[in-house]
Formats: structure tokens, sequence, C-alpha cells
């Protein structure tokens, strides 16, 4: 048994940040666990690399949901960081903000200190932004924010081709405005994932007054007295156990953290006692109102090799971009192929944009727990996003077995709305494709195909191969209300010293990429904290 003063459980995109925060000053001990391994691996680091790390059980959880019943009864594959980094080591890098209204909303629902002019001045502390420092944009923080290394010509056609179907270009989705087309910005350093490991471990894990314990699988908060005093983990060599003079700190995720908790006893009553875990708390909201962005690919078939599907059908190339990638670090392997989007509003009396088209330079036959399958030809993708679904579902856990995966349900396509802005969005998609910009690379649709046409034809294509974006909120509530989890302060209602700070904590989704709120919250997680810690 060891003690600290502050133990962060799972070093995700959030909890790499709270545990570098608590231990800058040298005058905290902070344990960081982690259940996954380090981020040694080369491929975590090439931007690349994430199709290496897809289904790879080393280092991804390869979560799995429970049966859709509006996807036609089908499980998804769900996967998520399982190392040093969490899901930041091997998502797409898109460095996404949301809109200010989204933030501003949490505040309406009784969340004070969480608008967006008080998320902002921590968005721009963690950020290192290579266009530099203005009223939007940080200089100097630990995460890396990069512009494309290059504009491809299949990149420029998709961006012009927006244009031309009259969606307005936005320089910057994270600046004034969020809706128009435009070039992702992401969290890449010369040309390398710039995880949330990278950007807050690679200083910090020098610090003597900092632990990281790696293939460390937290058990159970142990919770005294209605206090939490310490966690309880797995290990290699059996359970540890590490003490909290302090505070614990949950950053496991929106699937790590509601299950970590109900395996603590807190959560629905009848379930844990059903499986014979004690109860600590009746917690009734712990693990629900999960969602998550839902989108479908419209893929086609290219005239000229310009994807990089070229890669996997030919070993020349491979050798190719590998060596261009080594001596200059250019080419291909220096990114994900995600070269730009688009944010609309299916309806003009939106008010935000609810759809986020990804524009990218690959498409598959197949994305699954078994990998990525590309075309055997050159191939691009226009994924329509649904930003705002309004169907909600739960994480429960299925067993006092902490090493059992939860029961993940979504509930997708709850409403009419939700499909309708799908259909707009793959509409959207075909009539970007349709433009003069990329006339001369589309050969034919692949998916969903020329013989679905009508709204009917279309729903089925989206029910059979619709997924999630991987983007899940919200299992840990941040509120004031019944139900709720955690307090604006990411205190765990009714269990002192006792935090969550991930992305399980949103409100409600935001309009974007969620890895950068991540590490947000997990910024203004820590300040919390510390500005709680008693003086010296």
């Amino acid at each position: 048994m060891s003690e600290f003063d502050y133990i962060v459980s799972g070093a995700g995109s959030a909890g790499c940040a709270v545990a570098a925060r608590l231990s800058e000053s040298g005058r905290h001990r902070v344990l960081l666990l982690e259940a996954g391994v380090r981020d040694s691996n080369p491929w975590i680091h090439i931007p690349i690399g994430y199709t290496k790390l897809y289904a790879n059980p080393r280092m991804n959880w390869m979560f799995d949901s429970a049966p859709e019943a509006n996807l036609n009864n089908r499980t998804l594959y769900l996967p998520r960081g399982k190392m040093l980094g969490g899901t930041s080591s091997l998502n797409g890098m898109v460095y996404m903000r949301g809109t200010p209204a989204d933030y501003d909303l949490w505040r309406q629902r009784g969340c004070e200190g969480w608008d967006w002019d008080s998320v902002l001045p921590f968005f721009r502390k963690a950020e290192d932004n290579e266009r530099g420092a203005d009223e939007f944009h940080g200089s100097g923080g630990p995460l890396r924010v990069s512009d494309p290394p290059k504009i491809w010509p299949l990149g420029k056609a998709m961006v012009e081709a927006s244009k031309q179907a009259g969606i307005p270009f936005n320089p910057d989705f994270n600046g004034a405005r969020q809706e128009g087309c435009g070039y992702y910005q992401t969290t890449t350093n010369k040309r390398l994932r710039w995880s949330s490991a990278s950007a807050y471990l690679k200083t910090a894990r020098k610090r003597p007054n900092l632990t990281i314990v790696t293939e460390a699988q937290a058990t159970r908060v142990l919770i005294e007295n209605g206090r939490a005093v310490g966690v309880e983990y797995r290990t290699p060599r059996g359970l540890e156990t590490a003490r909290a003079n302090g505070e614990v700190i949950v950053s496991g995720g929106t699937y790590g953290s509601p299950h970590l908790l109900q395996l603590s006893g807190l959560g629905p009553a009848a379930l844990l006692q059903g499986l014979g875990i004690p109860v600590v708390r009746d917690m009734p909201g712990v693990g629900d109102h999960l969602h998550d962005h839902f989108n479908i690919y419209a893929t086609y078939r290219l005239t000229r090799h310009v994807s990089l599907n070229d890669l996997a059908s030919s070993l020349p190339r491979r050798l190719l971009a590998g060596a261009q990638y080594l001596f200059t670090r250019g080419g291909y392997m220096a990114t994900t192929g995600l070269f730009a989007g688009a944010f609309l509003r299916s309806d003009p009396a939106l008010e935000r944009p609810d759809i986020q088209i990804n524009m990218s330079a690959w498409s598959t036959a197949e994305r699954t727990s078994k990998g990525i399958n590309p075309h055997p030809f050159p191939g691009m993708t226009l994924s329509p996003v649904h930003l705002r679904p309004e169907g909600r579902g739960s994480v429960r856990v299925k067993s006092p077995d902490p090493t059992v995966q939860p029961d993940i349900r979504f509930n997708f396509l709850k409403s009419d709305y939700d499909m309708r802005a799908l259909l707009y969005g793959v509409r959207m998609c075909r009539t970007i494709a349709a433009q003069p910009a990329l006339a001369p690379f589309v050969a034919e649709e692949i998916l969903p195909g020329a013989a679905a046409q009508s709204d009917a034809d279309l729903e089925q294509v989206v029910r059979q191969r619709g997924v999630s974006n991987n983007h899940p909120v919200g299992t840990c509530r941040m509120g004031t209300n019944p139900g709720d989890v955690v307090d604006p302060q990411l205190r765990v209602y009714g269990v002192e010293r006792l935090r969550v700070a991930d992305a399980s904590i949103m409100p409600s989704i935001i309009g974007g990429n969620t890895n950068a709120p991540a590490i947000m919250i997990g910024e203004k997680a820590a300040a919390m904290i510390l500005a709680d810690a008693p003086t010296p």
C-alpha cells in the first residue's frame, strides 16, 4: 500500500492533463493509473498508424455495444484507447471545440462556470497553435495544434466542391464561427501525433512527485464513511491498493468512469444488488444519458490513384511512403487522410450546425473489430455526422468482475429528427460529390449506391450501415438536477473527495470532435482541485 495526495484513475485525454497540472508545483504527490500500456509503439505516433491501432487488443479496449433496435439489431464496434493518452493516442487527431452556444447551454442547465466565456481560457491555456495566439487561440500550451502539412489535390477538390455546392469557406472552425467548409487543424507536432500523453506527460513524467503506473486497471474506488480514500487496482503482480490523503479523480472515459463507479457501489441500487455488489450509495444516474454522434459513410470509387487506399493495395507504394516519411516526415504517412470538413444546418431554422461532413481520402469495405479493410481501388469518403442526436442510452455493469465489459446501449435514431438530419447529410454529400471540382476524380458512388434514391431506400442504408462516431459523452452527467452525478465542481454527489473529470460529465454533447473538450475538462478540473487544496 502506498500513499499519495491525489490519485487519478485513467491516463486518457483528460486524465493526463489532470495529473500533469496537479503535479506541476511539486507540492503534491500524484499517482496516475492507466489500465493499458505505455505509448511506446511507433504506430501510435505516426499519423496514419491509426489503422494499426483500430483493432489491436493490446492498445484498444475494443468495446461492443448491445444490439441496437433501430439499427436492425446490429451491435456496433467501439474502439477506445487502452494506453497512455487513451483515445487521444488512436483517434483521428481533429482539433475541434464545438460552438460557444454548446457551453452556454451547460450554464443554462445550472452548470455555473461552464459557459463559453468560462471555458475558453482553459482551451487557450492547453493550446499551442502554430498560427499563434489570438482572442480564440492559445500559444505556448502543452497541446500542439497544427495546420495540414500539405494541401493534397483531392483535399483541395473536396473543399472547392463544397464551396461550389454553396457552403462558404471557413478558415477556422474554432474561431468566430463554425459553419462552413475548410481544412481541419490537428493535434500533431512536427508531423507526429501529439496525444494528451505527449502533450502533458513528456515533461511531467520526470517529476519525482508524479508516479505513473501502467497495466494497472482500477477495480474499485475505496470509500469509507462517505469519503473516497483510495483505489484498488489490478496489475500483472496482483491486486494493489493506493491511499489518497486528498482526492480521487476518476478519468476512465464515458464507458470506464461509470463502470468503475458502479463497481465501487455507486449506481442504481437494484442493478448492483442483483450482481452482489455492495451498495454504497443509490445513484440511478450513474451510467445514464449516454449519447454520441452518429454517422454513415458515403463512399466513392475514384478515377485516379490519389487516395490512401493505394498504400493498402500496393507494396511498392507502401515502401515508397515509408521511406518518404522516414527521411522527410512527408507523404501520406504524415496524415490520417482526413483532410477537410464542413458544418451545416439540416434545417435553416436551427441556430447551430447539426451536421458535420468529414472528407477523407480513403474508403473502406468495412470497419469492424477485425480491422479496417480499404477498398482494393482508389476511393474517398464523405461522412455526414449527426451532431445533436436525441437518443439517450446507458452504460451498465454486467458483473462484479472488473474485466467483464459493461453493457453499452445508445438508442440511436430514436426520433424522426435523428433520421431526417442524416438523410439531409447524405444528400448534401451527393451534392458535393457531383460538383465540377470533384468531377475529374469521381467514377461512381459505392455507398449508399445509385439504386438508393428514395427516403425509404436511404433509411434502410442508414439503419444497416450507420455507426457510432466514437464521441460518447454524458454517463456521469454534471448538473444540479436529480439524477445528475457530479456537481459543477465535478464532485460526485454524496461522496466526499471524489471527482470525475472526462467527457462523461458533459450534460449534452458538443457540436464537433470531443478530444479537445475532454482535455479542456481536465485542465479546468485540475484548476478547481488545486483551488480547494489545503494551503501549505
